[in-house]
């Protein structure tokens, strides 16, 4: 899913950066979770994570608007580490 820099915490994606083609620029990939979903969407500096043509709920991008100061970029990363709890970890890999 990711190809770039990623934050994680216990194991769990929060945030990273991800360089969108169709959008032309680098967004900030939030692991928000569905509680705070539509209300963040609704911000016209967030769009829906859309890697497949059937957008993830509960994961968003951020235009770079949307995390262009150390206050925004806190904001973003405060409310994906509130998720983290709850989030489930993915299955670790077989290394061949």
């Amino acid at each position: 899913m990711i190809g770039g820099l990623c934050l994680k915490v216990d194991n769990k994606m929060l945030c990273d950066i991800h360089t969108d083609k169709k959008y032309g620029d680098s967004l900030l990939m939030a692991r928000i979770g569905e509680s705070v979903y539509d209300q963040e969407l609704k911000k016209p500096e967030c769009l829906p994570m859309d890697f497949t043509g059937r957008p993830m709920r509960g994961y968003i991008f951020v235009t770079p608007d949307g995390f262009d100061s150390e206050d925004n970029l806190s904001y973003w990363v405060d409310l994906c580490i509130a998720f983290n709890p709850l989030a489930k970890a993915s299955k670790p890999r077989n290394k061949k």
